[in-house]
């Protein structure tokens, strides 16, 4: 049987990506619609970075965080999006085994570090509410670069693991990976290997990210309810989750899209695409809109872009 699963191994060069199994007219309105929510992905994420990084008054840790989560979420969704585009116009919906394996190496990577991203994030809210005067000395400059490079290391790291696990792999049941890209559970699901050691790794890697990251997240909101909770007025109550409520929203949609996902039975497959479209494509698109409706900084520094554009406008309009 090992002897048939390296064989078999060799000679897979590439994948069929399913897809969604739905009747051949409907995949027009899937690409318009994978179209539309990309090209908000692009807009909002590409829009909230040049909002950072024009604009003096949010250089702070918290824009900080928040330009490399729409660097992540532009990204990760550039991953996955365009393949799935092509595949509803393609016949053969074909993905080389190169590039299922670095679809899945990439994904993994940006994922995993928006998990430990989020987490810094809340530990940036914790001590700006819970330590207000020493924010500034402990949210260093140095501490904020520390942290989103040690995200973008632990999810090259993570990724490698799982990546080189998986693609040891013997898939010599089938070459149609039921999904719109190269996920885990599909690709484990055509193989005819022993996945014994595969989900040991998985388990231990699951252990290490997810349950740290949530921890962080729940003790810091801890923290912060508990501080919160203690200042008398109701304004400076609704200031303080303020700045909270959008971080907390963006956890939630994640996370309750990945942990949804995971425990969803393999019997039904086409649920499983559903819920990965939220974390895939709907969270990088709702993450801008999120932060720019509930954040009066975004807001108006998008305004004096916006002015400063209709004012260049109006000025080329009255010299022609």
């Amino acid at each position: 049987m090992g002897e048939r699963g390296t064989s078999n191994h060799s000679e897979v060069t590439d994948f069929i990506l399913v897809g969604f199994r739905v009747r051949p007219e409907l995949h027009i309105l899937l690409f318009l619609l994978f179209l539309l929510v990309y090209a908000m992905i692009l807009l909002g994420n590409v829009g909230m970075m040049t909002i950072i990084m024009t604009d003096p008054q949010l250089n702070t840790p918290m824009y900080f965080f928040l330009g490399n989560l729409s660097f992540i979420d532009l990204f990760y969704s550039s991953v996955i999006a365009p393949k799935a585009m092509i595949n509803f116009w393609s016949e053969s919906k074909s993905i080389s085994f190169a590039g299922c394996m670095t679809q899945f190496f990439l994904f993994a990577l940006f994922i995993v570090a928006e998990g430990f991203l989020l987490a810094a994030m809340a530990y940036d809210r914790f001590i700006a509410i819970c330590n207000p005067l020493l924010y500034s000395v402990q949210m260093s400059t140095r501490l904020c670069i520390q942290l989103v490079a040690g995200s973008y290391f632990c999810g090259y790291v993570s990724s490698i693991v799982l990546t080189s696990v998986t693609f040891t792999l013997s898939f010599c049941a089938s070459r149609a990976i039921d999904h719109f890209y190269c996920d885990y559970h599909p690709l484990q699901r055509i193989s005819c290997s022993d996945l014994y050691f595969h989900k040991m790794v998985s388990f231990f890697l699951c252990s290490i990210i997810i349950l740290p990251t949530i921890i962080v997240i729940i003790v810091s909101y801890m923290y912060i309810v508990s501080t919160v909770l203690k200042i008398r007025s109701t304004e400076g109550r609704k200031k303080a989750f303020s700045t909270c409520s959008s971080h907390l929203g963006v956890v939630s949609v994640l996370y309750g899209a990945i942990i949804f996902m995971y425990f969803i039975p393999d019997r039904f497959p086409e649920l499983s695409k559903v819920a990965s479209l939220c974390y895939t494509l709907v969270t990088p698109m709702l993450n801008p809109l999120i932060y720019s409706l509930r954040n009066k900084d975004v807001k108006g520094a998008l305004r004096k872009i916006l002015g400063k554009k209709i004012f260049l406008f109006n000025s080329i309009l009255t010299v022609i």
